[in-house]
């Protein structure tokens, strides 16, 4: 039980009467029988606690950066008003505000409460107890429960590269359509039939759809559609590392989410593997539209691990998870040591059988040292370091045959949509 303030002034208001009017042991007891009274009747007026449910949709999802609006239905199933305040507790990333309610809730009916949510990082995070205190008709006393309703909001990737997916399935849609032009009578997938023009190879003409036309036909070929991307995500250590507003797997999954996208679009299957050393997320078997949302949900919770990333074991992890040739577009940091130490000696085993690309998210600020020469010697000797490093490494991977996409985590995005749609074209995906 909980008394109220108004309880306490009308304590001192009867203290007052007694001092004034009736100032005896008689009107003590009077006063204070009185005020036990009314707040003995008041509790006994309350719902009990099984009279009110609380329920909410078990999981809501929103975009890192954006409002989500989570909701709260309370019955009051008794015979008996509830009027009172409700807290709806929610951990303090989940910035949520408009969480204290203030409940007027007849008997037999329901009220809808809303919650405003703004997570500040991804990931999942659960709702905490419901707390209602209830106060009597004469709000003179009042009682406090706790609620357990379970929900969950999971903040997914922001995904500001969407905006670019639009733009880049256009330029996919172009270049197919001019491979198809002028692939005449050979490629890998059939498309259509049309008619027969001078300079076509007779081997494309079809014998049976020339018979039920009325002159000859050949077949047109497009490049075969279902190749196989697998996105492998290294989340150790060097992927908690800051850049630009956010770590290097933020960049990551910036990049990623947009090239799965292309590559839906392109008529490939995307898988996902995200490990350091053990598997963080996996996406397999998805293709089409629902392969956004499995990749957007995927992500969302995937920390970095500040452990050093077992290459041999993705490596491992890769290979028996795809039995067919594909492009492993591998997102990590291209930092000398461990690239030479850990990275090129499994690299030749993963490009065997498939594809090797190379992803990786350079600092802004290294590049911003080096330019501010004159400020500050000392950093930009060090970042020219870096950079230097880093061309070493960059030289020495593309002459083993693999691709390496690095750009700023505001650029990658875009150059890894780039070299997808270079290798569509080139016909060496």
């Amino acid at each position: 039980m909980v008394v109220t303030g108004r309880a306490a002034a009308a304590a001192a208001v009867l203290g007052l009467l007694v001092a004034l009017v009736l100032p005896s042991w008689i009107g003590v007891v009077g006063a204070t029988a009185a005020l036990a009274f009314a707040v003995l009747a008041d509790v006994l007026a309350l719902p009990r606690r099984d009279e009110l449910t609380l329920r909410r949709a078990p999981i809501t999802t929103v975009r890192l950066g954006r409002e989500a609006s989570v909701e709260l239905v309370v019955t009051n199933t008794g015979g008996r008003a509830a009027r009172g305040t409700l807290w709806d507790d929610w951990p303090d990333s989940a910035r949520a505000t408009g969480r204290e309610h203030q409940l007027e809730l007849p008997a037999g009916t329901t009220t809808r409460l809303h919650t405003t949510l703004t997570p500040t990082y991804r990931g999942d995070r659960a709702a905490g107890p419901v707390t209602v205190r209830l106060r009597g008709p004469l709000g003179l006393a009042g009682r406090q429960f706790r609620y357990a309703a379970a929900a969950r909001v999971r903040a997914l990737p922001a995904f500001r590269a969407e905006q670019l997916l639009r733009s880049a399935v256009k330029r996919l849609q172009h270049l197919e359509g001019r491979n198809v032009a002028n692939m005449r009578g050979q490629g890998t997938e059939f498309d259509s039939f049309r008619e027969y023009v001078a300079g076509d190879d007779v081997r494309a003409i079809d014998w049976r759809a020339t018979a039920r036309a009325t002159d000859v036909v050949v077949r047109t070929w497009r490049p075969e559609r279902n190749r196989h991307v697998v996105l492998l995500m290294d989340t150790g250590r060097q992927a908690a590392g800051r850049v630009g507003e956010g770590t290097r797997l933020d960049a990551a999954i910036e990049a990623a989410l947009l090239l799965g996208g292309l590559a839906a679009a392109a008529g490939d299957t995307v898988d996902l593997l995200a490990f350091d050393r053990e598997v963080r997320a996996e996406v397999r078997g998805v293709t089409g539209n629902k392969l956004q949302q499995r990749l957007l949900h995927a992500t969302a919770g995937i920390t970095p691990a500040l452990v050093e990333t077992d290459c041999a074991g993705l490596v491992r992890a890769a290979i028996r998870r795809s039995r067919r040739r594909s492009l492993m577009v591998l997102f990590t940091a291209l930092d000398g040591a461990a690239v030479r130490e850990n990275l090129l000696p499994v690299l030749p085993v993963l490009a065997r059988r498939h594809r090797v690309l190379l992803v990786s998210v350079t600092d802004p600020e290294v590049a911003a040292a080096v330019a501010g020469r004159g400020a500050d010697p000392y950093a930009a000797a060090a970042a020219e370091q870096v950079l230097a490093e880093r061309a070493v490494v960059t030289e020495a991977l593309r002459r083993g045959g693999y691709a390496v996409v690095a750009a700023g985590p505001e650029r990658l995005p875009e150059a890894l949509a780039d070299e997808y749609l270079e290798l569509k074209q080139s016909g060496t995906l």
